[in-house]
């Protein structure tokens, strides 16, 4: 067990006091580091990830085991493994955040008012940014990049049950930001497991804290979102929909549901409602449920549906408000795109829906009538990421409406400021 906290004597409170203070104080040459500073720290974290492989794989064999010995569900289990094909995936998307465009100090718009002033919206990072999470030890190098590509220090705190690969990678940023000589408290890892230390990273560490993302099960995000006196950005649930419209190609329409349910069904765009056209039912219905069902995948289903698909079993009320992540799919039948979108609007988080359809119309209902953060036509709904949106990585998906929406890159790390340039003007 890798030992992470050895100052005997602090309490809690004043170690997380300690880490704000640091944060702070890290945030303000963070601010003005130059692009070419940071992206020679984010390649310097990378090659440290790589070159520390095994170190980083002992210590979550050291995770798994003790989750085995938790009883962590295959979901949960399937969050905390490494293997040497994850560990590159983590280099390799610190690399790509390298690689994005720098947002800080970016001109989002300007323009000139008729008494010569002119004025300029200019993006400005966050300040300090606090990380909770569950399980995934790649948040931490996701989340570090991403803060310190968008000019944030970040304070850090993993789960329990991935604290020994959370340490293991994290020092490999703190020797990547050692390397290139920004402060090494720019990232920082909370070391102690003691729920106490969320507690106060929740009050906002005095005022050293900015802005609070959780990542991680229902019952984190509800405490985050109720306890914070910093804004958050968060989903509380990814209960995902695909709807297959009768204009499907179905060939399509199988390839779309398998991946969305079954590619992994533990990541919060997993598809957990599948909704099939009624006018489709006798022709798409059935090879789709066949594929799931093929892939391992249990089906619950409405009682239409059983009489169709006489494998599926009960659906209940309940099942249409679950967020599975696992391999389990709720399945109704609905009266065209107008049924879905009555459906979805019902029962969905806001997270995440997709439509299969050749018809452009229904397709353009479907986008304008349903208001969750990301929406997809013809695709998996576990697109629903930053990487696969160009993002480089993501910090984590948002469903609020305020600031930030959808995957949370490195341009929502970001506010903005106001320049106004004069010549003399005064005000009458």
């Amino acid at each position: 067990m890798l030992k992470l906290h050895d100052e005997a004597g602090d309490d809690t409170a004043t170690l997380m006091a300690g880490i704000g203070r640091r944060a702070r104080a890290a945030a303000r040459p963070l601010a003005i580091a130059s692009t070419e500073a940071k992206n020679a720290t984010l390649n310097a974290m990378a090659d440290a990830i790589l070159a520390n492989e095994k170190n980083i794989l002992d210590a979550n064999a050291i995770d798994l085991a003790n989750g085995r010995e938790a009883g962590l569900s295959a979901a949960m289990m399937d969050r905390l493994a490494l293997d040497a094909g994850r560990i590159r995936a983590i280099a390799e998307g610190v690399r790509a955040v390298a690689a994005l465009p720098d947002p800080v100090g970016t001109t989002i718009a300007e323009w000139d008012r008729p008494n010569g002033l002119h004025i300029e919206r200019v993006r400005t990072p966050l300040g300090v940014v606090g990380v909770i999470y569950e399980s995934r030890p790649n948040v931490t190098a996701d989340a570090g990049a991403l803060c310190l590509k968008a000019g944030n220090a970040v304070i850090l705190r993993g789960g329990s049950d991935s604290i020994n690969s959370s340490a293991a990678i994290h020092a490999c940023l703190a020797e990547g930001l050692k390397t290139a000589g920004l402060p090494e408290a720019a990232i920082q890892l909370v070391p102690t497991t003691d729920r106490a230390a969320v507690g106060e990273m929740l009050k906002g560490l005095s005022g050293n804290l900015d802005v609070i993302v959780p990542r991680g099960g229902r019952s984190l995000v509800e405490r985050v979102q109720t306890e914070a006196r910093v804004p958050v950005f968060a989903h509380l649930e990814g209960i995902c929909h695909l709807y297959i419209d009768k204009s499907a190609d179905l060939a399509m329409a199988v390839k779309i549901a398998v991946n969305a349910k079954m590619r992994r069904t533990g990541i919060c765009g997993a598809a957990e409602t599948l909704l099939v056209d009624r006018a489709a039912a006798a022709t798409h219905l059935v090879p789709v449920l066949e594929a799931l069902r093929d892939a391992g995948c249990e089906i619950r289903a409405d009682v239409e549906v059983r009489k169709l698909f006489p494998d599926a079993g009960a659906a209940t009320d309940t099942d249409w408000s679950t967020e599975y992540l696992d391999a389990i799919i709720s399945v109704r039948l609905v009266d065209g795109v107008a049924g879905a979108i009555e459906h979805i609007e019902s029962f969905s988080s806001h997270h995440t829906e997709a439509i299969v359809a050749e018809d452009a119309a229904a397709a353009e209902k479907f986008f304008n009538e349903i208001d969750s953060a990301i929406l997809l036509h013809n695709a998996s709904t576990q697109f629903a990421d930053g990487g696969e949106f160009g993002m480089g990585a993501e910090i984590g998906i948002a469903t609020g409406k305020m600031h930030a929406r959808g995957p949370v890159g490195v341009e929502q790390l970001t506010s903005f400021k106001y320049r106004v340039r004069g010549s003399g003007q005064v005000r009458p």
